[in-house]
């Protein structure tokens, strides 16, 4: 039997003035940046709970707590490549991502093209497996006045393998 599964993914982050804003592991503005405990990439964060959530396995927050100091200031693009170690080491592979970054400004157009070659890169796959949209909120609630940046990712993941154990059955 083979099995495919699928998993959603959100994150939200405060836009505060700083150095630069990270979506998909490239820096979209320089005089704006995401609050959080890492580098606050929204898109990255939200595929990470994607992918962890077709697994069955813990969130982002439990994998990766922001209160260990391991992870202050990591970029998300290396929680991205722990993720998808753990991908390979349950014998999954991606089948295809679909992302959505809700963004006031900067307008995410220029930047799909190298956030989708990053992201495709990072994970081992075709840039046509993984599909991104720009959106604003229309000025509408803290992202539509600029004042927050979010993100709804959902993957889909099949087991590698002939077919699925009974003890993975269970789990």
């Amino acid at each position: 039997m083979i099995k495919i599964r699928s998993g959603i993914g959100y994150d939200i982050h405060r836009l505060v003035s700083g150095d630069g804003l990270m979506i998909g592991g490239v820096k979209v503005s320089s005089h704006i940046r995401a609050e959080a405990h890492s580098d606050g990439d929204v898109l990255v964060h939200s595929l990470i709970d994607a992918l962890l959530g077709a697994m069955a396995q813990p969130d982002i927050g439990e994998l990766f707590p922001d209160g260990d100091p391991t992870f202050k200031g990591i970029a998300g693009a290396d929680l991205l490549e722990k993720v998808k170690s753990l991908l390979e080491e349950k014998n999954f592979e991606i089948m295809n991502i679909d992302s959505v970054v809700v963004l006031e400004e900067p307008k995410l157009s220029p930047f799909k093209s190298a956030i989708r070659k990053r992201i495709a890169a990072i994970l081992d796959i075709a840039q046509a497996d993984f599909n991104l949209k720009g959106k604003s909120k229309e000025k509408l609630d803290a992202v539509g006045r600029g004042e927050a940046v979010e993100c709804f990712s959902i993957a889909m993941i099949r087991f590698k393998g002939d077919s699925v154990s009974d003890s993975d059955r269970k789990k």
